[in-house]
């Protein structure tokens, strides 16, 4: 792909954001697509969110399970932004319309009290940059149809990480607590829909400790020149299969001690 190429799937997925029409998979556009072609089309929706006044609050880590590492033939996590604009209130209501096809993930957020990064960054690093963990949702959208109907083709990580990791939004539970208040390995969700429950699952599931999710993050950053920089929130990554959100789907994930969230879909 081209740095043309880039702005234009770049451009057309901003537009899918703001009309709810989703666009046909980058990869079948781009058949030699690529890993470094993909950031290069969220770089590009970086740029554009920054010139319409957006400021960034924070990062993404996906991918982190195996499962889904195996399931996208691939063998690392993906990441993506978090803008001002993609910020929820524990317990608040989603507007219809809002998101094209919203699902949730429960996962445990970091936030930062100082900068970190470089291709060097260690455990020790991020444990003493951490201000505090919390619980928390992201809402999952895609701005990329997910499977093309002309040929079956699913998307691929490529069509993800060009759709922002298919970020959409973010809501920290009203608990904090200090990084080594719990063994986040066992901090675990039970999520549920509408009362029932939909998923479960383990800290353990994100990377065998969702910390070495955030060194991931910064030493992959470290690549691009960029850091992590102190105030910012880290989502470290699901360690449940995505939830579907339909219109009236109210969201409760459960993390016992750590504490819960809550999110209503209008």
């Amino acid at each position: 792909m081209t740095p043309t190429d880039h702005a234009k799937a770049a451009a057309d997925l901003l537009q899918a954001e703001v009309t709810g029409d989703q666009i046909g998979l980058l990869t079948k556009r781009y058949p030699e697509m690529g890993m470094d072609d993909a950031y290069s089309v969220q770089n590009a929706i970086y740029r554009a969110k920054r010139e319409q006044g957006r400021s960034v609050i924070g990062w993404k880590i996906g991918l982190t399970s195996k499962a889904m590492q195996y399931a996208l033939n691939i063998d690392i996590p993906d990441s993506g932004i978090l803008f001002d604009d993609m910020m929820f209130e524990h317990g608040a209501t989603i507007p219809n319309g809002r998101f094209i096809q919203p699902r949730i993930e429960a996962e445990i957020a970091f936030v930062m009290k100082s900068a970190v990064g470089g291709a060097n960054v260690t455990r020790a690093n991020v444990i003493a940059a951490t201000d505090y963990v919390a619980p928390s949702i992201e809402i999952l959208d895609t701005r990329i149809v997910r499977v093309d109907a002309e040929t079956g083709k699913t998307r691929t990580v490529f069509d993800t990480i060009s759709d922002n990791a298919a970020n959409a939004g973010v809501v920290l539970g009203a608990d904090r607590h200090a990084i080594d208040a719990f063994d986040l390995r066992w901090v675990g969700a039970i999520t549920a829909r509408n009362g029932e429950v939909e998923e479960t699952g383990l800290g353990a599931g994100v990377l065998n400790d969702p910390i070495e999710s955030v060194v991931w993050l910064a030493q992959r950053m470290a690549k691009y020149g960029q850091s992590i920089e102190p105030g910012q929130i880290i989502l470290s990554g699901s360690f449940i299969r995505p939830v579907e959100c339909t219109a009236g789907a109210r969201i409760h994930a459960d993390f016992g001690a750590f504490g819960n969230v809550e999110i209503d879909f209008k």
